[in-house]
């Protein structure tokens, strides 16, 4: 029997939810001059840290609804049949804690989405969403 310590399994990212957070041509600038990018960006990351992974993208060429929050199911969450959902104009502390909460429920597939991001709720392009999901 060694005597090593056993080494901490890391789960692969794709068993956690991910947010995708737009910060690019328009999302991330003062085109949303109320909005402290920094903030929120930091706010997602400290909210769901271990829970998600947020990651910070250039550009989801969603600029007329700058600023974009996509949020992808966990491994499980797709097998129980979610799907990225994308949000818009999330320009609002109030919506980050209601996808905060959310995603800390377990997300797309695992719990049911707040009544509030149907509001921030989005279709993109075809071309847009296959670049995403590859």
């Amino acid at each position: 029997m060694s005597r090593r310590p056993a080494k901490a399994v890391r789960e692969p990212e794709s068993a956690r939810p991910t947010i995708t957070v737009c910060r690019g041509c328009c999302c991330g600038t003062p085109k949303v001059a109320h909005l402290d990018h920094a903030d929120q960006l930091a706010d997602l990351r400290g909210s769901l840290a271990g829970i998600a992974m947020v990651r910070r993208t250039d550009c989801l060429d969603a600029c007329e609804r700058a600023s974009v929050i996509v949020v992808q199911p966990s491994a499980e969450g797709r097998e129980a049949g979610g799907r990225p959902v994308w949000l818009g104009e999330v320009n609002d502390p109030d919506a980050v804690s209601e996808i905060t909460a959310w995603v800390r429920a377990g997300g797309p597939g695992l719990a049911e989405e707040p009544d509030i991001l149907d509001l921030y709720a989005f279709r993109p392009s075809r071309r847009v969403q296959r670049e995403l999901d590859h």
